[in-house]
């Protein structure tokens, strides 16, 4: 014992003396990271001992300090976009660290897991990746799924209307369902976002759009996403397929979108400051008829050789008629009505201010914007505030690291009135019979006349209605990791997320009774006003647990176990109130008030399992499994099992040459399994109220549900081919995917004695096969000159491969006009009408045969050049603009003849004759086109200058012009081939009817950085 205590006495004399020792001997290297070829400093690199945990990260200067305990020393040097360097140390004081700008980022960090990722090179997975500064940075996006257009392969992206505040679909390779969720998950920061299309503005009383050939909602409501501000985006990953996506189990069928937003770096405070403002127009007019007096005549004479006098009333008309166009052609006042509503130069402004930075320990991002942007129709536009808040915070020396994420949102925008009707109301429809010699203006009292041609007058219209959607929105997340356990060949890591998605969605639309459609002696409602009001929370829970072990040998293993608890609660209120007395716009101010009430609630468990397995960087496994059971299946306490596997062999790290021409060669493929869950109404009968006779109540629907219908499941194979050549200066990724939907949720006849006409069923499977191959090419890159390039190119097929029901039609308006039809054997999105003869054939399909884009960067010293083109190749659109504007004499091309293949008939009277006699193939049209989807110049003030001028305190000042859509070349006969009157969901992408025309859009920007 007296021994031991010896013992202990001397070890801590020694322990005193060695202490000095040690930190005299510690070594301090200072210095700076500059980007090679430009000199510029990097900011924010990671600066690490290798093989230890010491580090530390450059500051906004690229200046870095860090103290060692003794040299030699190698530095690891690395960051997002950058590629990995190691560095040598072997003297203390000031280094420069020359860091080069990765291409391809193959050391980019992707989400495999939901509490794991992967570095890209290990990726088995064709997993998409969007910078900030590929979303935001080259031109400023309005909404941020319209960004996401153009820039990464497997996605068919659809603007549904050219009202500003969104409204667009995105298709991850091909359709997944056809009476289900049709979009893809949308995850920020961990919170699962809701991106509904919700209908309240209560559109269709006045249009009666739903009580015509197809019943879906036309009103075209704006989706949730648009309310995300692209410019708080970090990154977004688009987990495209089942294999990618089965981590999300039960809602991942469509596809997965995983967004992180920015977050501070450690080092001193940076503000952030960024001014665009610009204009949009009209992207592409469609003119106007030629009109000249015979042309008037005979558009209003109607030969009646059996009835004289009615045949001499016709001829006077007509004559009155081109008396009326006399007098306005030779007095100058002919008008164009489409540049009347069209023609507006809608003014845009963006504004975002941000602070960011922290300390080793706590770090934090700070924003607010402002954005705003006028329609290129008066009266409408689209407004959104956005303050950000983000922080991390570690403690318990590193032990624990806390990330909060939260965010206001209020947009307001206002839509107008477009699209289809059926009572020639809308804007749109009723301009395509409002002829040029008419005059629609007010007088000087403000009263506007009654249109002749049209049941409104579509400037009246403009000016009076209101049709806008408010929405107050929080989004707050926050994730906890916490570590367990860590030694130097494993860890174990406990990881707790939540985050919830609150909104009011309130919609207002105002039709005062002084419109021409409303009055009643035109057989109007005498006024009418909708409001709506929707509460939507979606909240998520999970926690997991994640093991990290390494064995001598290199082989790394990390485990994941954990489980997730979703919920959603949506109830939306629709008031619809006509007749109102004197000019009150009050809803208790009317004598007829209906209300509709849709009340949603759901609950979701759910647990996953994976292992990932790393030889060395050569062979790279995973295999996972996801588990969900939920309050909108039949049997709530079933679990429903989405599994996944996936295999990457990275070739050159097996020492089988030695080259720099081919630095990478990458084998990888995939399987997973997602779903989809019953769209709502298909699980259990809902009834509807009556009142007959002043007595109350329910009415039997048409379709029946199915309490024991099962989700839709998608199940995919993916085989790849990575490739890096030159010293990864040119890049290449080949992914070959088959995807099949089983279980298909379709609606099944049933024999009319059940008392029911259909009924919900899991009826079939389709299937998807594509092709998406990327190519970045470093082509150049010296001191004053580089040139990056990009090639995307992707392909998708679809098959209807099963069928147990009778061949159906579905999405637009019947077989006379041309329709979507879901027919075993054939595409999924084949359009099928009559032709001359009566029978039912194909014209066409939505589908396109392929989409390419082709994108570049220049740099030429502190000059900036980058642009995209976008080439989607066929994809067919049913387009019923041109006959309805038949019907009211004014196609542009109504005289032209080059579509009767007996060159007699004028193409109006042939487009009519074909509708008069159900012939739909003229409304089938090709899709395609050559789009210059965005262009950016700018110039970065030199670093000397700004030194000189502002003393260090301003490190960036950015100044530049940039474009959306300034140039389209295409066939298709209107506005713009990116159209859809039925929203952004759904199957019937693809149908125009009178829309709100898209838009072209320039920019001028100021970014200044202090």
């Amino acid at each position: 014992m007296k021994k031991t205590t010896q013992w202990g006495k001397t070890g801590v004399l020694l322990l005193l003396f060695l202490i000095p020792t040690i930190l005299l001997s510690q070594e301090t290297i200072t210095g700076k990271v500059v980007i090679e070829g430009s000199g510029e400093p990097a900011a924010f690199m990671n600066i690490v001992e290798e093989g230890t945990n010491n580090g530390t990260s450059s500051d906004i200067d690229g200046s870095f300090s860090i103290t060692v305990n003794s040299l030699p020393v190698r530095l690891k040097v690395f960051a997002l976009g950058f590629a990995e360097k190691v560095i040598p140390v072997s003297l203390a004081g000031d280094i420069t660290i020359q860091v080069s700008e990765s291409s391809e980022a193959l050391d980019e960090v992707v989400v495999t897991g939901l509490a794991t990722s992967v570095k890209r090179e290990n990726l088995a997975n064709a997993v998409s990746t969007v910078s900030a500064e590929e979303l935001a940075e080259l031109t400023p996006p309005q909404t941020l799924d319209g960004a996401l257009a153009g820039k990464f392969v497997g996605a068919q992206i659809t603007r549904s209307s050219g009202a500003p505040g969104g409204g667009i679909s995105v298709r991850l390779r091909g359709v997944t369902s056809v009476n289900g969720n049709s979009q893809p998950l949308y995850i920020v920061d961990g919170v699962y976002v809701n991106n509904n299309s919700i209908s309240g503005a209560g559109l269709n009383a006045v249009s009666g759009a739903a009580a015509g050939g197809n019943a879906s909602n036309q009103d075209n409501p704006s989706n949730r996403i648009a309310d995300i501000n692209p410019d708080d985006i970090e990154s977004v990953e688009i987990l495209k397929g089942a294999s990618a996506a089965a981590i999300y189990g039960a809602r991942a069928a469509a596809g997965v979108i995983i967004i992180k937003t920015k977050t501070g770096k450690q080092g001193r405070t940076k503000i952030s400051f960024n001014q665009d403002v610009g204009f949009n127009t009209i992207l592409n007019s469609r003119g106007q008829r030629t009109y000249t007096e015979d042309r008037v005549f005979d558009f209003f004479f109607n030969p009646n050789p059996g009835d004289p006098i009615a045949e001499q009333r016709s001829r006077d008309a007509a004559n009155d008629q081109v008396a009326l166009f006399r007098a306005a052609r030779d007095s100058g006042r002919l008008i164009d009505y489409e540049d009347e509503i069209f023609g507006e130069e809608g003014f845009i402004s963006n504004t975002n201010v941000s602070i960011s930075g922290g300390s080793e320990n706590t770090q934090y991002y700070a924003a607010f914007s402002n954005n705003a942007e006028d329609g290129i129709v008066k009266n409408t536009g689209y407004t959104r505030k956005s303050i950000r808040f983000n922080l991390n915070h570690t403690f318990f020396k590193d032990k624990i690291r806390l990330s909060l994420n939260t965010n206001y949102v209020d947009s307001k925008a206002d839509r107008g009135f477009f699209n289809n009707d059926n009572s020639g109301t809308t804007i749109g429809v009723s301009l395509t019979s409002t002829l040029p010699y008419r005059d629609l203006f007010p007088n000087e009292l403000g009263v506007y006349p009654d249109n002749p041609d049209a049941a409104s007058n579509p400037l009246q219209t403009r000016d009076l209605i209101t049709n806008r959607e408010d929405v107050d929105r929080f989004i707050i997340g926050g994730n906890l990791d916490i570590k367990l356990f860590e030694n130097d060949k494993s860890n174990l890591k406990l990881i707790l997320s939540g985050g919830v998605d609150y909104y009011q969605l309130t919609t207002n639309a105002l039709f005062p009774k002084i419109l021409q459609f409303q009055k009643v002696t035109n057989g109007g409602l005498n006024g009418l006003v909708a409001v709506g009001d929707t509460e939507n929370k979606d909240a998520n829970y999970s926690g997991f647990l994640v093991h990290n072990y390494k064995t001598d040998s290199d082989i790394n293993f990390t485990t994941q176990a954990g489980a997730t608890k979703l919920t959603f609660e949506r109830n939306t209120v629709n008031t619809v109130a006509s007749d109102l007395i004197a000019f009150e716009d009050n809803l208790d101010q009317a004598a007829n008030v209906g209300v509709n009430q849709f009340r949603q609630e759901q609950e979701d468990v759910g647990f996953f399992v994976q292992e990932e397995v790393n030889y060395q960087g050569k062979i790279i496994g995973t295999l996972g499994i996801r588990g969900d059971k939920s309050s909108n299946n039949g049997d709530a306490n079933e679990f429903f099992y989405y599994p996944k596997a996936s295999l990457a062999v990275n070739l050159q790290n097996f020492g089988l040459w030695e080259s720099e021409n081919l630095n990478q060669l990458k084998i990888r493929g995939a399987y997973g399994e997602a779903g989809n869950f019953a769209p709502n109404g298909a699980l259990f009968t809902t009834y509807t109220n009556s009142l007959i006779d002043g007595v109350a109540g329910i009415v039997v629907p048409p379709t029946l549900g199915d309490p024991n219908i099962e989700p839709e499941r998608q199940k995919e194979l993916e085989l790849g081919l990575d490739a890096s050549f030159l010293k990864r200066r040119v890049n290449l990724e080949f992914t070959y995917y088959i995807k099949s939907v089983d279980d298909l949720i379709l609606q099944a006849n049933v024999e009319p004695s059940s008392g029911f006409t259909t009924e919900f069923a899991n009826a079939g499977d389709l299937e998807n096969k594509g092709v998406e191959v990327t190519l970045n090419a470093n082509v150049f890159q010296g001191e004053d000159f580089e040139w990056n390039t990009g090639v995307l190119f992707f392909k998708n097929k679809s098959e209807v491969t099963q069928l147990d029901v009778a061949p159906f039609n579905l999405g637009s308006f019947g077989t006379g006009l041309g329709t979507f039809r879901i027919e075993e054997g054939k595409s999924v999105t084949q359009i099928v009408g009559n032709n001359a003869d009566g029978d039912l054939v194909v014209l066409g399909d939505a589908e396109p045969d392929f989409q390419m884009t082709f994108t570049n960067n220049f740099r030429y010293k502190d000059f900036t050049l980058s642009f995209l083109w976008h080439w989607k190749e066929g994809g067919d659109n049913i387009n019923l603009t041109n006959l309805l504007t038949d019907f009211g004499g004014t196609s542009p091309d109504f005289d032209d003849i080059d579509l009767d293949p007996a060159g007699v008939t004028p193409n109006g009277p042939f487009r009519v004759g074909a509708f008069s006699s159900g012939n739909a193939t003229p409304f089938t049209e090709d899709a395609s086109y050559l789009r210059l989807r965005e262009i950016g110049l700018y110039y970065t003030l030199p670093t000397k200058f700004l030194d000189s001028a502002f003393k260090g305190n301003v490190s960036r000042v950015k100044i530049g012009f940039s474009g959306n859509n300034l140039i389209n070349i295409f066939d298709y006969n209107s506005y713009d081939p990116e159209v859809s009157n039925f929203g952004s969901g759904g199957l019937s992408t693809g149908v125009e009817v009178t829309p709100f025309p898209s838009s072209k859009r320039v920019l001028f920007h100021l970014a200044v950085d202090f």
